[in-house]
């Protein structure tokens, strides 16, 4: 069965924000924030906030962002600096302990180092930099790969957290966008392929950072820049500064599948609006995918919306609403129980049969990953009375897992693996169907340089030297056990 927020995958990753802002309700401002990049983590959520020169206080708990935080936490969280996190699990279980910001401290008397720290991203080398650290005599309490840099920066001796993280970050391998906060700095820093995206904004007199810009929409914040591939990016009282830290030799590798579904439509990436790169995206495939003699345009909501419309205006077909969408669903946790079960795409969205009935519908949806949730909506509007389903994929066929920090299916899961589009569309009941190529992907962001970029989903071309070698999801559960047994 389908999810039942009607979403196969592949999942979201995660979402973070920093501000230093003294005289601001940053806790507030924080909270606002990680509504905004909700979309990028469902499973949990966390905010930590201090004074200048005072302890950090963190809040952290399962759950969406409005389920975890009410007004007296935020009250009691106050402060002059925070940093925030949306959570979707790529490394370690969905438990409270890999909630974040992870909240660690080490040492002690006036060497002793309080930090606190959320991150975007996924390690390739977690258990090799997990068991050299416990080597040193470093505990942990989660099997999550931020803790892991987490532990790295409090336990290292440098006299400056701005010191310890230049020294960290080459040690890290994979995909890391992250902020951490003292109790008088935040610091954001990318890894040096810039996989993940990170960003930096001004709200008055102060400084922010953002997985994306639509944070800085959300609480009124200007979008200044992105942060650059291994650049450290330090917020204070001197306002901002930076410093390139990575390996200026490294190849970027920005995920391309950002510009495709994680981000948000009205976020911006690569100088342009991701709305407009996703109207093209259409417009691209109604060139190379035609579908002569169709009646309608349809998008799966919402993501397949951007797309479809920019389908529907190339080809001159008209676009019309085929589905009605419960925008609720994704707000409970409470399962629909064996009864329901079988209907669990239904509490999602339902297909109007006035729009489709007898109908020959081009379907538009962002990405087809392990084919349930299609086979069962191409199912629905059968059910509905349309004549033809015709299937179009913004999104080229994804045949291969992502390492960087998304928890996409494995190979064998997914529908594309080892099968040709004939076949793919005959066990998902269409009557075509057609998928962007990947250098229309690239046209309609904007002729972006693939040199720069990472589409391993889809071609297997892992730009991270180890990759293919890393741990599954769940490799540092063993290790955790076997220390906490000692």
């Amino acid at each position: 069965m389908a999810d039942p927020d009607g979403r196969e995958g592949p999942r979201d990753e995660c979402g973070v924000f920093g501000i230093y802002g003294p005289g601001h309700d940053v806790s507030r401002l924080a909270y606002f924030s990680l509504f905004a990049l909700q979309h990028r983590g469902q499973e949990s959520a966390g905010i930590a906030a201090a004074d200048v020169d005072g302890y950090i206080i963190t809040q952290r708990a399962l759950g969406l962002v409005s389920q975890v935080f009410k007004e007296h936490d935020l009250k009691a969280l106050g402060g002059d600096l925070a940093i925030g996190h949306t959570r979707y699990s790529t490394t370690g279980s969905n438990e409270w302990e890999n909630s974040q910001p992870v909240h660690r401290s080490a040492g002690s008397g006036g060497n002793r180092r309080e930090l606190a720290l959320a991150h975007n991203g996924n390690l390739i080398n977690a258990v090799e930099m997990h068991a050299k650290l416990r080597s040193q005599g470093v505990t942990f309490s989660s099997t999550s790969d931020s803790e892991i840099i987490a532990a790295a920066l409090a336990s290292h001796p440098a006299e400056t957290i701005e010191e310890a993280v230049k020294d960290v970050i080459p040690q890290l391998k994979g995909a890391f966008s992250t902020v951490v906060m003292t109790n008088d700095k935040v610091i954001a820093f990318r890894d040096p392929a810039g996989v993940r995206p990170l960003v930096l904004g001004r709200f008055g007199d102060a400084y922010c950072v953002a997985s994306e810009s639509c944070a800085f929409l959300t609480i009124g914040a200007e979008y200044v820049r992105e942060v650059k591939p291994g650049e450290m990016v330090v917020l204070d009282a001197r306002g901002v500064t930076s410093e390139q830290v990575g390996d200026p030799a490294a190849r970027e590798a920005f995920c391309v599948f950002e510009y495709i579904y994680f981000a948000r439509p009205d976020s911006r990436m690569g100088g342009g609006a991701l709305q407009i790169a996703r109207e093209r995206m259409g417009e691209v495939l109604a060139r190379e995918a035609p579908v002569p003699g169709a009646d309608l345009v349809i998008a799966v909501p919402d993501s397949g919306n951007p797309a479809a419309r920019g389908f529907a205006r190339a080809s001159g077909i008209p676009q019309g609403e085929g589905f009605v969408k419960n925008r609720y669903i994704a707000r409970t946790f409470i399962q629909p129980g064996q009864e329901l079960r079988k209907h669990g795409l239904r509490l999602k969205f339902n297909p109007l049969p006035e729009v489709v009935a007898g109908k020959s519908l081009v379907v538009v949806d962002d990405s087809i990953v392990r084919g349930n949730t299609t086979r069962q909506i191409v199912q629905m509007l059968r059910d509905a009375g349309a004549r033809e389903v015709h299937m179009r994929s913004s999104a080229p066929p994804i045949k291969n897992p992502c390492y960087y920090g998304v928890d996409m299916s494995t190979r064998e899961e997914m529908v594309a693996h080892q099968r040709t589009v004939e076949e793919i569309s005959a066990h998902l009941g269409t009557d075509s169907l057609a998928y962007i190529s990947l250098e229309g992907v690239y046209e309609a962001v904007g002729n972006a340089d693939r040199a720069r970029h990472c589409d391993a989903c889809f071609s297997g071309e892992y730009p991270l030297d180890g990759t293919v070698d890393t741990q599954g999801k769940f490799d540092l559960e063993l290790p955790l056990v076997q220390s906490s047994a000692r």
